[in-house]
């Protein structure tokens, strides 16, 4: 039964995806982008922004459930501070996995401010080193939201035919940018008592999360 859900939006070929495929199925959806600037530049925003602004201006049925579904605020957070506190020799090699924990950390408050039950992400299994199965777990445990990932059994040949039938996949092109600080053997199989402790020695990833949250923007498509 579709709900009310928050969407963390990359800029990328999946999230948009993701995103479409749960407006068609009637869920209401509250964006959020985490931007790593200054680490990268203003690209990754300027892409999630244009690709939101396309899918409410499409014609047909999924444009009419974009427009009637998907929140015209996106919550721009900035996360770059925070994420280069796991670029240390003790926890870079879990770089990833917490930086999908704050994603997931930061989407719980505002999933608290609009009565959302699930966290909406393009995740697809094994695609790239946190999403792999033995990490996924260990990611969304950070979230008292419960994932929705209609990607998750897709291979990227597949999303990238669905990114092209609904028109995002020639904005969605181009490098992605979330590896700009990660490890270049990460690992693959999380534990969950050192994730903890490595983000209990950065101050705990609540007070990271409220911390990055407190300096969001609102950009209005």
């Amino acid at each position: 039964m579709p709900g009310v859900c928050v969407a963390l939006v990359s800029g990328g070929i999946d999230s948009p995806v993701a995103v479409a495929r749960m407006l068609m199925q009637g869920w209401k959806i509250f964006p959020i982008h985490a931007s790593q600037e200054p680490v990268t530049g203003p690209a990754t925003e300027q892409k999630t922004v244009k690709l939101l602004k396309y899918l409410l201006e499409l014609e047909g049925p999924l444009g009419d459930a974009a427009r009637e579904k998907l929140s015209r605020e996106l919550y721009v957070v900035p996360v770059a501070e925070k994420l280069a506190l796991f670029t240390e020799k003790w926890n870079h090699t879990e770089y990833f996995i917490h930086m999908k924990r704050l994603f997931g950390s930061i989407a719980t408050i505002r999933g608290k401010e609009i009565n959302a039950t699930h966290l909406l992400t393009g995740e697809n299994l094994g695609q790239v080193s946190s999403q792999t199965l033995g990490n996924l777990g260990g990611i969304e445990i950070a979230s008292n939201l419960q994932p929705l990932r209609p990607l998750l059994a897709f291979d990227k040949v597949d999303i990238m035919n669905m990114a092209r039938m609904i028109g995002t996949l020639e904005i969605s092109e181009g490098p992605e940018v979330c590896d700009a600080l990660g490890p270049s053997k990460p690992t693959t199989v999380a534990n969950k008592e050192w994730l903890e402790r490595s983000e209990d020695r950065v101050g705990g990833l609540q007070h990271l999360a409220s911390d990055c949250y407190s300096k969001l923007r609102i950009v209005h498509l």
